[in-house]
């Protein structure tokens, strides 16, 4: 898999974790089958529905800013196609995950079966309001961008170090945020510039 050390490792994507799960997930299981030409390119690609599998480095990136050790409890926020959901699987003790549209949360399910992973709990629901019945998480990663961060998702998250890595913006400018949480003390920091398709509540953008 030349294409991993060539878009992530060569791009600053150094935790040997990160890149061993890269390794063991096959990306064109996650992408249509007259996608699969573009596996090895740094792009996002269509899995229907008005969604996307992002590029494989911003996935990475934001995993990193995660910072996971292994045995956190992760809560995703957009399950798309699963292929993020499958790397997060190999990084995490638990991973949570939220896709609002049934039949993609469907596909992702079967495709996590096939691999034979145990670790992940994919939810179909509105992914703005978290899932508060497994809170608090360690780690919170969203796949979509949202205008502010939500709130719920705050609260959800860890006051022990916890760390949400959320797009902020709007449809042409966005920047990945990773925010840490100690006590009732919020850190924000401004990560790289991005693309995503807007968080989704019941169907509708989230402005």
């Amino acid at each position: 898999m030349e294409w991993i050390n060539r878009q992530l490792l060569a791009r600053g994507i150094k935790d040997s974790r990160i890149l061993e799960a890269f390794r063991k997930v096959p990306r064109e299981l996650f992408v249509p089958s007259h996608m699969r030409a573009f596996i090895e390119n740094d792009t996002a690609i269509p899995i229907g529905y008005g969604q996307t599998t992002s590029q494989p480095y911003i996935i990475a990136l934001m995993i990193q800013h995660l910072g996971l050790k292994g045995d956190e409890k992760v809560l995703e926020i957009g399950t798309g196609s699963g292929y993020q959901t499958a790397i997060l699987s190999h990084l995490a003790k638990e991973v949570y995950s939220i896709e609002i549209i049934p039949e993609l949360a469907d596909d992702a399910i079967k495709r996590i079966e096939k691999l034979g992973i145990k670790n992940v709990h994919i939810f179909v629901r509105d992914g703005i309001n978290g899932l508060p019945e497994y809170s608090p998480y360690d780690a919170i990663i969203v796949s979509a961008y949202a205008t502010f961060v939500p709130p719920s998702l705050l609260e959800q998250l860890s006051s022990q170090g916890g760390r949400l890595v959320i797009p902020i913006g709007n449809p042409s400018i966005q920047h990945i945020y990773v925010i840490e949480k100690h006590g009732d003390k919020i850190k924000k920091e401004r990560s790289v510039p991005c693309l995503f398709v807007p968080l989704r509540e019941e169907g509708l953008e989230y402005e």
